[in-house]
């Protein structure tokens, strides 16, 4: 047997072994998380929820669109899709041959005999060249591998930015229906305010025709100041809301669209169905986005473990040469080729590929629970913008019945004290419960309006 027969048997023999050992398929893990996720009732159809279906508002779809084109996040992530793109190419470019044109003119010559009877001679070369530089044959999959890792890098990262979308949708969302409630918070205070004035002014008289203290009066004045503060610190909150909606639009806003927000505070359709499959949740982005980088992590350690085998190399070219530019194409030159594989394997490396298998071993120990977390947000945010949905109504109707009570408590306080039966701290405790019930009115509708945005991030998808 020759020597070059016995090198063919050992590469043949380690590609064999390579392929046998590094030809892994990935599948999803299966974890008792995933088996968890019976919240509701499976046969319901999964269907995910669109915002563009979810908004009521012209106002506040106009708002959204501009959000999408001109939010800063958003930019970010598309740069990035770029990148990974660009990153994906890049790989996918390793696994092809390298074409190279190359071409050279020399010329020269050489003076022969003495100075008086030198006689000068000259000649000229040229070479034409097309070659095939370094062409790895992907037999143990290292290339193959790290196409696959930056594939799934790039869904990786395409998923991401599907779920920024989300994410910027559902900040705008939230934070029109913030505005809203501010705004009828401020109102609240106001009206709070003004009333708080008529009784100190009533206070006062009484006080002047005797059938009052001044300790009366300075709790009634008392009152209107911290009305007059919760005025103070609603405008302010109304504000910081208008330059957080122009910071997520990524423009200035115009006043048209604030005056909308008073007119429709909360633009959003809340009978969204309790009973949703828990399938649906498989389809969040950041879910995708965690399995895929799962995917190029195991890819990254197969890509590792073809380390441990040779590189396999083919060079080659084909060119022809003559001795003047004119001969080089009319047959007049000479045809040259070379073809011949370089086998490479690192004998030591410091223990590099050793430390590099390691790491992708760990990454992908990293991406997997990254992956179970993921699941697990999903599956609570979900749960939780759900149990809410459930018991909401409940709840604002209580407080219909509460603010309906307190309304008809403050004004009976305040006739009894117009009559002398009760001092003004009756008054002043049905004051504080008829403001308190109507603000945690407010809050608990805008609780309402923006669980379903709650449900549009848990549950919602990005239609193309």
């Amino acid at each position: 047997m020759t020597y070059k027969h016995v090198i063919l048997t050992l590469l043949s023999g380690s590609v064999l072994t390579g392929c046998a050992s590094l030809s892994e398929v990935y599948s999803p893990p299966s974890s008792s998380v995933e088996t968890a996720l019976r919240m509701t009732d499976d046969s319901v159809p999964s269907k995910p929820l669109y915002w563009d279906e979810l908004v009521t508002s012209p106002e506040l779809k106009a708002l959204i669109e501009m959000g999408l084109d001109e939010n800063r996040d958003l930019k970010v992530s598309a740069a990035n899709v770029q990148l990974a793109r660009a990153q994906l190419r890049l790989s996918q470019a390793d696994r092809l041959p390298t074409l190279s044109v190359t071409g050279s003119a020399t010329e020269g010559g050489r003076i022969a005999g003495n100075r008086t009877t030198a006689s000068a001679f000259f000649s000229d070369s040229t070479v034409a060249q097309i070659g095939a530089s370094s062409y790895e044959l992907d037999f143990f999959g290292r290339l193959e591998s790290r196409e696959e890792s930056a594939f799934q890098q790039y869904l990786a990262t395409e998923a991401g930015e599907r779920s920024v979308r989300i994410s910027v949708v559902a900040a705008i969302m939230d934070a029109w229906m913030q505005l809203g409630a501010d705004q009828a918070l401020l109102n609240l205070a106001q009206e709070t305010a003004s009333n708080q004035k008529v009784s100190l002014e009533l206070t006062q008289g009484l006080l002047d025709a005797g059938a009052a203290n001044e300790l009366d009066v300075r709790r009634a004045s008392a009152s209107m100041q911290s009305a007059l503060a919760d005025v103070a610190q609603s405008q302010a909150l109304i504000m910081q809301d208008k330059n957080t909606l122009e910071l997520l639009v990524g423009s200035k806003i115009p006043e048209s669209i604030f005056t909308a927000v008073q007119l429709t505070p909360y633009p959003v359709k809340t009978d969204i169905p309790v009973e949703l499959s828990s399938s649906v949740l498989l389809n969040r982005p950041d879910i995708i986005a965690a399995e895929a980088s799962l995917k190029a992590a195991s890819a990254d350690i197969i890509a590792a473990r073809a380390a441990y085998f040779p590189t396999i190399s083919l060079t080659g070219s084909v060119g022809e040469a003559s001795l003047g530019l004119k001969n080089l194409f009319d047959g007049g030159g000479a045809l040259g080729w070379s073809f011949g594989p370089t086998l490479s394997l690192p004998i030591f490396d410091g223990g590099r590929r050793d430390a590099n298998l390691e790491g992708a071993k760990a990454s992908e120990a990293l991406a997997l629970a990254q992956y179970e977390q993921a699941i697990q947000t999903a599956f609570k945010e979900a749960s939780d913008a759900l149990a809410v949905a459930s018991t909401i109504d409940a709840r604002l109707s209580a407080l219909d019945q509460f603010t309906e009570d307190t309304g008809v408590t403050l004004y009976l306080s305040r006739e009894r004290f117009k009559e002398g039966l009760d001092d003004y701290l009756s008054v002043l405790d049905a004051q504080r419960q008829d403001f308190t019930g109507r603000q945690q009115h407010i809050l608990v509708q805008l609780l309402k309006g923006q669980n379903t945005t709650a449900l549009y991030r848990a549950l919602g998808s990005w239609s193309e």
